[in-house]
């Protein structure tokens, strides 16, 4: 167990994993970051929902505003990472695909 699993980012997973829908995660989100830290994780999603898809760089830069350094981080972590990233791009897909969420 790494040492950022502490007693708090346990009760904090298990508030993300108990939201219901997307009005809920809303507020909680709102209530939990800054609006720069929603924007700039909204993005690192993007970038890597257009990294999967194989998009270059260049594109994902102009397209999404995120820099050089940021798409990197995010390739990386898409392809060496934790797995994170791959189920949520899993997440999106299935909702996509079932037509139960909006996917900008």
């Amino acid at each position: 167990m790494s040492d950022l699993r502490t007693p708090s980012v346990e009760a904090f997973l298990d508030v993300i994993v108990g939201v219901k829908d997307n009005d809920q995660a809303y507020s909680l989100i709102e209530d939990l970051f800054t609006i720069r830290e929603i924007k700039e994780t909204s993005q690192r999603l993007a970038v890597a929902r257009m990294l999967d898809e194989g998009i270059p760089y260049v594109a994902i830069e102009e397209a999404t505003g995120a820099s050089a350094t940021t798409i990197a981080r995010v390739s990386k972590a898409l392809n060496y990472g934790s797995g994170g990233y791959r189920v949520a791009l899993d997440l999106l897909a299935e909702k996509q695909e079932t037509g139960k969420g909006q996917t900008p």
